[in-house]
């Protein structure tokens, strides 16, 4: 039986750290799902079909990941649902601070209650990545600065055009 992990974000933009965490992730597991969030709590640069689309050239374009192991869909459903769809009762979540994991820890003893058979599985991104976030990236390209150490070049160029 396959190991499914579902691997549940926003990604406004895909980071180097997200690319860590899946990275990893697909040493542990025979398939990744990465489910873009649809919600309407947050202020979005990019809709959702442009989320999937970046994070698709971001991994099969720029960094050729398989795309037999990697599903890439949007989601706006409870995350213990997403699990039970794709028969999965793993939920991936990266960790890059100490400041992460007061939320972390809440989201997943929330997620716990709501499906007791669903575990959270925390992974970091390597020393190097775990500074980025999507926040501080779309800042840097907002004010015309480099960031080719913080995401791939498909990203970089969708992340300038939305800014000109």
């Amino acid at each position: 039986m396959k190991k499914v992990a579902v691997y549940p974000g926003t990604f406004d933009p895909i980071t180097f750290g997200h690319i860590d965490v899946i990275k990893k992730a697909l040493k542990l597991f025979d398939k990744i799902i990465i489910a873009v969030s649809d919600g309407t709590n947050k202020n979005y640069l990019f809709n959702s079909l442009e989320r999937i689309q970046l994070i698709k050239k971001a991994l099969f374009v720029d960094l050729r990941f398989d795309k037999k192991k990697i599903e890439v869909i949007s989601f706006t459903s409870l995350t213990t649902d997403l699990c039970k769809k794709y028969k999965s009762n793993i939920i991936l979540r990266g960790l890059r601070a100490v400041s992460d994991f007061e939320y972390e820890f809440q989201l997943a003893g929330m997620n716990r209650k709501l499906n007791n058979n669903i575990e959270t599985i925390f992974l970091m991104s390597d020393v190097e990545n775990q500074i980025i976030s999507s926040r501080f990236v779309k800042e840097i390209v907002r004010l015309k600065g480099d960031t080719k150490k913080f995401t791939t070049k498909s990203t970089i160029k969708s992340l300038k055009e939305k800014y000109e």
